[in-house]
């Protein structure tokens, strides 16, 4: 199979995931062409997923494009964007006509739970390796952004934390349990984007650790916080180092001026600029490409 055929077989199983109400030409053109809704600004993000860096890359190929799919649109949910449409390039090394048709799937059912289309994208031979460029969109002046806490305001996350670091730490990829399921199968928390709108202060994706992300939040806002470890939301095989220094939970942090319903109080913004956690000075930690 050649690369045009393996292309109209990518547009084949997308399907009614290629288009949405955005999309005015999705793929087979240049380029694709989206609508934007007035009175809008539109929010974007890009990340790229390599293999055995971002996952293994013996993993179930329907489950590679579903985490990369949700670990993307993430970022818009943390701006209170509304998803709309993204664009995907994957390398591979080889054809596997098979193994792309399942990693299509994966990005059908991610680009549909989110209400999203897969309007575009490339295809090229290398080293295994995906980017996904998302967009949405937010009202005009309601986006939210990592700059806006306030002293006294409650830090909170929208989920418990820790399985898919624990999944990574054990290395239980092949375990049909929660934390597999965490790390392969994240939910991009985009149901919240209308409450963030409307009570958030500030906020952030819980992509790299829940400490190293939140200290994102506090360097944009210019305050401190302290953190009790005791209230972390725990999931499933996951302990407190996992929570709290792990990563790839895809759950919301964010801070507001009371408790927002469905999330669980982490702690409180405070006027000095240090990170602590249980009244002691913390490292932020977290994940790093670069960190030796």
């Amino acid at each position: 199979m050649d690369e045009f055929r393996l292309i109209n077989e990518i547009v084949d199983v997308l399907g009614e995931a290629a288009n949405g109400p955005s999309i005015v030409i999705g793929p087979g053109d240049d380029a694709a062409v989206v609508a934007i809704s007035p009175d809008h600004q539109v929010v974007s993000s890009i990340d790229t997923f390599i293999a055995d860096v971002h996952f293994p890359a013996n993993a179930p190929p329907a489950d590679i494009g579903y985490r990369a799919f949700m670990a993307s649109t993430s970022d818009l949910a943390a701006m209170a964007a509304t998803p709309q449409y993204a664009l995907v390039a994957l390398t591979i090394p080889e054809v596997d006509q098979n193994w792309v048709h399942s990693l299509s799937e994966g990005f059908v059912d991610a680009a549909l739970s989110c209400g999203m289309a897969v309007c575009g994208g490339n295809l090229s031979r290398g080293p295994l390796a995906l980017t996904i460029s998302v967009h949405g969109e937010v009202p005009q002046g309601k986006m939210l952004t990592r700059g806006g806490a306030s002293v006294g305001d409650v830090i909170q996350v929208s989920g418990k934390l820790g399985s898919a670091a624990a999944c990574v730490r054990t290395g239980a990829y092949d375990n049909p349990g929660i934390p597999r399921r965490a790390y392969f199968r994240p939910q991009a928390r985009v149901d919240l984007v209308n409450v963030l709108r409307a009570q958030a202060s500030a906020g952030i994706d819980i992509s790299d650790s829940c400490l190293q992300d939140l200290d994102h939040i506090l360097k944009a806002s210019h305050v401190g916080a302290t953190v009790s470890s005791t209230l972390i939301p725990l999931g499933e095989g996951a302990g407190v180092e996992d929570a709290l220094w792990g990563g790839d939970d895809y759950q919301l942090l964010i801070t507001a001026d009371r408790l927002l319903d469905g999330f669980h109080a982490i702690g409180e913004v405070t006027s000095g600029r240090e990170l602590l956690l249980d009244g002691e000075p913390t490292e932020a930690g977290g994940y790093d490409h670069f960190r030796a």
